[in-house]
């Protein structure tokens, strides 16, 4: 997954850590009028992640059931995180009653075996792959492997039969692929790697990875998830936290001891709060609920923009993306779900309706790439995975 990041003076010289293979500088498209702060008007939820769905269909599908990665710069591209985004996407259509997107979830599942790896017996997930389904080499990612075992169980949930047990044996072989790949070592004293070029040890790459763990543990009661999420949990918390902000740091990487890169991301700390929460619940341990809502209300100090209502990119970024802003939505929902604090549903639909001014085309109803939250300075990328974040959110919120 990628994080872009300017530095203090906004020049736009991007720092790009992520497997969808993308960058340079960022060309804004012709802005839109400023906006104001959203005024609490009631929101069809469901129909915006229904009219994004048509948008995405319209412009991003392949007659594969793959997703182009966007529609300018990387339209003959097709990356392995964005599609089951997709997926995920979908999941949560069908979750509220949308049986339609079974088709369009379960077809994409399938071009996805055209990314796994048929010559390692360990398998896993390239990141790339060309959009009919040729051409799968190069890297992989810890995260997306990660990510990908966790939308295939949520695919799980929602189907039965032979589609269902199909979910489960591939998340669970994302999660063999994990433990079996080498890129968990001593260095820094423990942590996955971000992907088999070892550049890095990330937040995000662990904590989706402690959630894949937890999750198949819950589902097959096999001891190794157990020993791996208790292990991948304590890295994390040795080595990421940072007491004084309540937060998850970036990454950990060089030589020796390790510089540790401080800002701090909204969908890093997104993805601990949903782990701390499972870990609560697999682990029938309520102390990791406390640190779930602790999180959460750090974020909420942190990361969120008081006067726009909604979560920033990361500490040192002053522009808004749909996918990675909008996973602090499902943070906020999985809490609320939690403890059933009415708080934390302000905050997830506030977000959902600032990225909708700021990021939303109302003309074509697809999400820009990023902006700021003022609706200016968009970049002129409609990317797949931000279509299915904002589909997928925005399906999640209908329900409350």
């Amino acid at each position: 997954m990628k994080k872009l990041l300017y530095n203090s003076l906004l020049i736009l010289s991007i720092v790009c850590s992520a497997s969808c293979k993308k960058g340079g500088t960022v060309v804004p498209v012709t802005p839109p009028p400023v906006v104001p702060p959203s005024t609490g008007t009631p929101v069809n939820y469901l129909q915006l992640a229904q009219e994004t769905h048509t948008f995405t269909i319209n412009n991003l599908l392949t007659s594969s059931y793959s997703y182009r990665a966007n529609t300018t710069t990387h339209s003959n591209n097709c990356y392995e995180w964005y599609n089951v985004s997709q997926i995920y996407a979908d999941a949560a259509m069908v979750s509220v009653g949308q049986t339609k997107h079974l088709a369009y979830m379960n077809n994409t599942f399938k071009f996805m075996e055209n990314m796994w790896d048929k010559n390692d017996l360990r398998g896993g997930y390239f990141a790339s792959v060309n959009l009919d389904g040729t051409g799968a080499g190069g890297d992989k990612y810890v995260d997306d492997n990660a990510l990908s075992g966790m939308v295939y169980l949520e695919a799980y949930e929602v189907t039965t039969g032979a589609d269902k047990q199909a979910y489960l044996a591939k998340a669970k072989a994302c999660g063999d692929w994990l433990i079996n790949c080498g890129l968990w070592d001593n260095v820094y004293g423990g942590g996955f790697y971000w992907n088999t070029l070892k550049p890095d040890k990330p937040t995000q790459t662990n904590g989706l990875a402690l959630q894949l763990f937890l999750k198949l543990y819950s589902l097959t009661g096999e001891s190794i998830y157990r020993d791996w999420a208790i292990q991948v949990e304590m890295w994390l918390n040795n080595k990421m936290f940072d007491p004084a902000s309540g937060l998850y740091i970036w990454r950990i990487d060089g030589p020796g001891e390790g510089k540790k890169h401080i800002e701090k991301f909204t969908y890093d700390n997104a993805i601990m709060v949903e782990a701390f929460i499972l870990y609560s619940k697999i682990m029938n341990d309520p102390g990791y609920l406390t640190k779930a809502q602790n999180l959460g209300k750090a974020m909420n100090t942190t990361l969120w923009n008081s006067v726009w209502k909604g979560y920033v990119f990361n500490t040192a970024e002053t522009r808004i993306n749909p996918a990675w802003c909008a996973w602090g939505s499902q943070a906020m929902i999985r809490l609320y779900e939690a403890d059933k604090n009415e708080s934390w549903l302000v905050y997830a639909r506030e977000n959902i309706n600032r990225l909708n001014v700021a990021n939303r085309n109302p003309g074509t109803f697809g999400y820009y790439f990023f902006a700021g939250f003022d609706g200016q300075n968009r970049s002129p990328e409609i990317e797949t995975v931000d279509q299915a974040w904002m589909q997928r959110i925005q399906a999640l919120l209908s329900k409350y």
